[in-house]
């Protein structure tokens, strides 16, 4: 399958002639300047800004395949926020600043700005999780307050792969206490902040430090009172007094949140905060009942790879992990509701679609391989979309998740006890498996065998037979295990729904970052998600879906793939791995990428291997360089085509993104620099060479050069690597946006 413009055009319902504004022809080719060119950007085709060049040729580069070859010979990767021409940013805060009576926490995520007056706002950052190796070698450094690092990492090994369960051992170890103050410590740089900005006349946005500024952080509530809420049915089974599994006997009240991914803001000023990857800090699996397996089924362990089992050493039920999390920036004392009706999964996302007299409709992601798409449907009508009501609209509804028909139609599945048991066939994913509720045990199992799901729907006919409790606890059961239950029920198994975000006119745009297969967590619908020859496709794509009649509690929609990651000579847009999107006033999409750290600029010399094997799509993503911004027009002469707006520092995702009421700035937030080589020693680089191809698939050798490590943001030599939020902004003042 491949998207061109053509195709472009034709699924937005636009005839070429309406959108073919006279674009700039160069040589018979269209034309784009690179950063670098002499060239107004006001010139390049109604774009607002000259794109950033690419590792990799592009079609609109406007070059031949021997002008690609000449001007992609040689790139130069630069451990900064590479930006266009005539652009800036500003750092607003850092890892380790201080935030209330705490700090900016670390791997800082999505961001939503809630404008308080002109020029002056909340900036609510999410903080996801730890980067092990430099998140220990640059805390000393940053944070400078002491840490038995040396001491937990020496009991870590001495434990082994079993790991060590924290909560079993006697008070009288002292490797309790050791493990509990780093655990502690890392859970701190985990969760929400809350921070007010204003924007001074020289367009810097710069820190106000007001008393709404705080931290929501992993341990909140563990000492200090200040437990986070919840609604909806899961709560009748955090009440339970006695149950199959653990329970921490906190009832309704939670300590903390973590894991805190994507997100999104509401019409009423509260801003939702995703728990995505709970399941390394605590069990994901749960009872029949809804409670939590044993401590034990998550032990502390910290590897290369990262500190894993931070929940579960403080003795954190699981299943209050994964929940979408809402809170209202300019109220100093609202730490936080998870609302159990949005479901219990790894959260990716989250778009919110308020009309007036209308149910109230929660579109969200679960970013795993085989994830779903999910819709909350309100039980009673929104009256005013921006009344802070509307918060209570979450407390009563139903959880549907999305079943997709590869002809372009789909239907919305309820996540309710009556709900038919009807899993997919292992047979119809990539991967050739599929995870179900495990019973009479707890969990899950992995099921390979298309006979095994035909035994598994003979024995379980609907959704409450694989649950127990009451009415409201069976429900409740359902919804914390959503993942497996919407599994049972036959919902489409996707390929990593990263983000959710509706235009103006209703429109659902979802980007499904990676369309490979998992061993352990599953794999995508074949016939759903494919690539150009039919196969997996690791490059991701773009999706528009359209509920039917437009209604927000509309159980059918039409959907199509807008936009495909991956190399122009296979149809590919260019990038890989599209995550977080925004909408621009004027309906055009934003996109950053999200790249797995350990394949950022991975040296491909060769495109096959020494036994003759091709390269695999996962370590191809090396040529495309580091994690970036895109535009996407949605009209206009540049509509379906892909353009690059930078890229960010080395080693790091770039979140986010969110763009103020006037569109003069961008607020990004640069996640893990350095996270897989830490501090950037005395400016190390080192030269790679990478097999690419032309736009018309032409063979050709790049050599590039490539830092080691980050010194970002300061960008001073062997300063430690810190995630931090900034500000991107014309440097003269203006919009960013152009319709």
């Amino acid at each position: 399958m491949t998207l061109k413009r053509r195709q472009f055009l034709t699924f937005l319902g636009a005839t070429a002639g309406s959108l073919a504004l006279s674009p700039l022809v160069k040589d018979g080719r269209f034309a784009m300047p690179f950063m670098g060119e002499a060239a107004d950007a006001s010139t390049v085709r109604g774009l607002s800004f000259t794109p950033v060049k690419s590792p990799i040729p592009l079609e609109n580069s406007g070059l031949s395949a021997e002008q690609q070859k000449t001007a992609f010979s040689t790139f130069q990767v630069v451990d900064d926020m590479v930006l266009p021409p005539g652009f800036t940013y500003d750092v607003i805060a850092a890892w380790g600043d201080r935030v209330g009576d705490s700090r900016f926490g670390y791997n800082n995520d999505y961001l939503s700005f809630i404008e308080t007056a002109p020029n002056e706002g909340f900036l609510t950052v999410n903080f996801e999780y730890i980067s092990g190796k430099t998140w220990l070698q640059t805390y000393p450094l940053v944070i400078r307050k002491p840490l038995p690092i040396a001491e937990v990492r020496a009991a870590a090994e001495a434990a082994g792969e079993n790991g060590i369960d924290v909560m079993a051992l006697p008070d009288s170890d002292p490797r309790k206490a050791q493990i509990q103050q780093l655990c502690k410590e890392a859970l701190t740089d985990l969760g929400i902040g809350v921070i007010s900005i204003r924007r001074n006349p020289n367009g810097q946005w710069v820190r106000t430090n007001s008393r709404s500024d705080r931290r929501i952080t992993g341990i909140s509530g563990l000492e200090d009172g200040r437990y986070l809420k919840s609604t909806g049915p899961a709560t009748a089974v955090f009440r339970k007094a006695s149950g199959q599994g653990y329970l921490d006997r906190l009832g309704d009240k939670i300590i903390g949140t973590f894991n805190n991914c994507a997100g999104g803001t509401s019409p009423w000023g509260t801003v939702f905060s995703a728990e995505e990857n709970y399941q390394d800090y605590v069990p994901e699996g749960v009872y029949a009942d809804g409670t939590s397996l044993p401590l034990s089924k998550r032990p502390f362990s910290l590897d290369v790879d990262g500190i894993n089992g931070l929940g579960t050493a403080l003795g954190y039920a699981g299943n209050k992990y994964g929940w979408m999390v809402e809170v209202d920036p300019a109220n100093p004392n609202d730490y936080g509701t998870k609302h159990t009706w949005l479901g219990r999964f790894r959260h990716e996302a989250v778009a919110i679609r308020a009309v007036p007299n209308r149910k109230l409709a929660v579109y969200s992601g679960c970013d795993r391989r085989g994830g779903h798409l999910y819709k909350f449907i309100s039980r009673d009508n929104v009256v005013n979309p921006t009344a802070k009501t509307n918060s209570r609209l979450l407390e009563n509804g139903m959880l549907y998740a999305a079943k997709f028909n590869a002809d372009g139609t789909g239907r919305w599945i309820a996540l309710a006890p009556s709900t038919p048991v009807d899993p997919e066939l292992p047979s119809q994913h990539v991967g050739g498996m599929i995870p179900l509720p495990k019973r009479p045990d707890g969990g899950f199992e992995r099921v390979r065998e298309d006979a095994a799901v035909a035994a598994f729907k003979q024995q379980f006919r609907t959704l409450g037979d694989l649950y127990t409790g009451n009415p409201v606890e069976k429900q409740g059961a359902i919804l914390i295990d959503a993942h497996f239950a919407a599994n049972a029920a036959g919902a489409t198994c996707t390929a990593r729904p990263e983000d959710t975000d509706v235009a103006a006119d209703g429109t659902l745009f979802i980007a499904f970052t990676s369309g490979s297969p998992s061993s352990s967590d599953g794999s995508p619908n074949k016939a759903i998600f494919k690539g150009p020859q039919g196969g997996a496709w690791e490059f991701g794509w773009i999706m528009k879906l359209r509920e039917d009649g437009n209604d927000p509690a509309a159980l059918t929609f039409r959907w199509e793939m807008m936009a495909m990651g991956g190399e122009p000579v296979q149809g590919g847009a260019g990038f890989a791995n599209p995550d977080n999107l925004e909408i621009d006033r004027f309906g055009n999409l934003w996109m950053v990428t999200d790249m797995s750290t350990e394949k950022h600029n991975l040296e491909i010399a060769s495109r096959t291997k020494a036994d003759g094997s091709a390269v695999s799509q996962s370590d191809l993503r090396g040529i495309y360089g580091n994690n970036s911004i895109w535009f996407l027009p949605t009209s206009g002469p540049n509509a379906g085509e892909a353009f690059l707006f930078g890229y960010g520092p080395m080693e790091c995702e770039m979140c986010g993104p969110f763009f103020t009421r006037d569109q003069q700035t961008l607020f990004l937030a640069a996640q893990h620099p350095g996270e897989i080589n830490g501090i950037r020693k005395d400016m190390e680089k080192v030269s790679r060479r990478f097999a690419l191809k032309t736009t018309d698939g032409q063979d050709f050798m790049q050599t590039r050069e490539v830092p080691i490590g980050s010194n970002w943001p300061t960008k001073r030599p062997n300063d430690p690597p810190k995630p931090a939020v900034i500000a991107v902004r014309k440097v003269g003042g203006g919009s960013l946006t152009r319709g």
